[in-house]
């Protein structure tokens, strides 16, 4: 076996991904000269309670992503379907009533944009007429990564063809 001079003795990798729709639009803050782009994305689904009655459980997931790429903020717009993925991050904060508090925030690698709602409210199959374009996930939908990197092809970066497997 060669020896290639180094030793990775303890590598841990947690990743997140998330697909689901923004519960309002992003903003882009400015920390310590930094831009971060902030919104939180609702991942709705269809669980069964004791009784066997159906429900809705809903998870929200707030999201930072530290990049100095803002230019997809203003397509970040409540009810748009989003792929989100990156690490965890937990942030603890003190409560109205004393009470210490958690919450889990994605630190985003990267993010795409699926689709969004229109105008009625129903989706519409993924296609976002925002600015004029199609955003749909078939339709070359801006994906925008940390390294720089835009595809331009609709697919997440890193090439994998997540169609196959996504639940709808």
């Amino acid at each position: 076996m060669p020896y290639f001079g180094f030793c990775v003795k303890h590598f841990i990798m947690i990743k997140l991904t998330v697909i689901g729709n923004l519960g309002k639009d992003a903003v882009v803050n400015n920390v310590n000269g930094k831009s971060v782009i902030n919104f939180s994305v609702a991942h709705t689904e269809k669980i069964k309670d004791a009784q066997g009655n159906v429900k809705d459980k809903t998870i929200w997931v707030e999201c930072a992503y530290w990049t100095d790429r803002t230019a997809i903020a203003p397509y970040l717009r409540k009810g748009t379907q989003v792929y989100a993925e990156g690490s965890p991050d937990l942030r603890n904060y003190t409560t109205q009533d004393g009470r210490t508090g958690t919450s889990l925030t994605l630190r985003i690698q990267q993010v795409q944009l699926l689709g969004g709602k229109s105008e009625g409210g129903a989706s519409n199959g993924g296609n976002n007429s925002m600015a004029g374009n199609s955003y749909g996930a078939n339709s070359g939908a801006p994906a925008y990564n940390n390294n720089g990197g835009f595809n331009g092809s609709g697919a997440p970066m890193g090439g994998a063809d997540m169609e196959d497997d996504l639940p709808f």
